[in-house]
C-alpha cells in the first residue's frame, strides 16, 4: 500500500465513497430518519450537506488561489423526491471531481486551514474532501443499520490528514510540553509535539528508532482513530496508555 495516497486515488476514492453514500441513501426506508451520529440532522439534511458542501467546494477550487474566502454557488437546491435527490448528488460529485482534475494538485487555492501543515493547494483540498465524504458516508451507512469499517486506504490516511490539517497549529499550547502518539493496528504511527511554539505532527519511522517514549498514546484500528477524531465513536473505543488527560485537553483547546 502506498505510503500516501496520489491525486489520482484521491479523486478515485472520492467518487467510490460517494457512491457509496448514495447507495446508502437509496436503501433508507425515509429520508426523514435520525442520523445517529448527527442527531440534529435526518439523512435528507445529511444529503443536503454533502451536496452543498461538494458544489461548494467545486467553486472553490474553479475560483482559483485568488479566491478571498470559500465561493458559495448559486444552483438548484437538494430536491425531496429520493430519485432526484440521487441525480443532484451524483452531479454535486462530478462537479468537485471535474473541478479538481482541471486545477491539478499543485495549484493553490483558498482553504480554512491556512496556518497549519496541508498546504493550501487543490491536491490538500482533495486530501480533506476524501474524509469529509468518508465520514458522511459512515453517518449514512450506520443510519440504514449498514455502517461499514472505512476502507484501510482512506483510514490511514485520514489519520494524517486530520493530524495535519485540524490539528497542527502556530498558537502556543496553554499546557506543558507532552507528545502524544496514535498507533494503528495496520502498523503506522504518528506524534503529535505539543509545546508553547506551537503544535506539529509526524509520521514516526518503523521501526521508531531513536524516538523517546510519549506522554500519552491512542491504540485502534485506523478508521476507529478517524472516527474517533471525528467525535463518531468515544475515546474510549481505543486503548489508551499514559496521561489520558492530555486527549481531553486536547479536545477542549481552542487556539486563537
Amino acid at each position: 500500500m502506498s505510503e500516501t495516497l496520489e491525486f489520482p486515488e484521491l479523486l478515485r476514492l472520492i467518487d467510490e465513497r460517494s457512491t457509496a453514500f448514495r447507495a446508502a441513501v437509496a436503501a433508507a426506508p425515509d429520508l426523514d430518519v435520525q442520523v445517529p451520529t448527527c442527531p440534529e440532522w435526518t439523512l435528507f439534511d445529511l444529503a443536503r450537506h454533502l451536496g452543498e458542501g461538494r458544489r461548494s467546494w467545486a467553486a472553490t477550487v474553479a475560483a482559483g488561489p485568488g479566491a478571498p474566502a470559500k465561493v458559495v454557488p448559486a444552483g438548484p437546491p437538494a430536491p425531496r423526491d429520493r430519485a432526484a435527490l440521487l441525480d443532484w448528488l451524483a452531479t454535486s460529485t462530478r462537479q468537485l471531481l471535474d473541478e479538481l482534475r482541471a486545477a491539478g494538485p499543485e495549484r493553490g487555492c483558498w482553504t480554512w486551514w491556512g496556518t497549519s501543515q496541508s498546504p493550501s493547494t487543490c491536491g490538500a483540498v482533495a486530501r480533506h474532501q476524501l474524509q469529509e465524504v468518508a465520514v458522511h458516508t459512515y453517518d449514512a451507512q450506520l443510519t440504514v443499520g449498514a455502517a461499514q469499517p472505512l476502507p484501510v486506504e482512506v483510514a490511514l490516511d485520514g489519520v494524517e490528514e486530520f493530524l495535519f490539517t485540524c490539528c497542527t497549529t502556530t498558537a502556543g499550547w496553554p499546557h506543558g510540553p507532552a507528545a502524544v502518539d496514535y498507533h494503528s493496528t495496520e502498523g503506522r504511527s504518528w506524534r503529535q509535539s505539543l509545546s508553547a511554539d506551537g503544535v506539529t505532527a509526524a509520521r514516526l519511522p518503523d521501526p521508531a528508532v531513536g524516538v523517546g517514549p510519549a506522554d500519552a498514546a491512542a491504540h485502534g484500528t485506523a478508521g476507529d482513530l478517524v472516527l474517533s477524531f471525528y467525535g463518531r465513536i468515544p475515546l474510549d473505543a481505543l486503548k489508551i496508555d499514559g496521561d489520558r488527560g492530555l486527549f481531553d485537553k486536547l479536545v477542549e483547546w481552542e487556539p486563537e
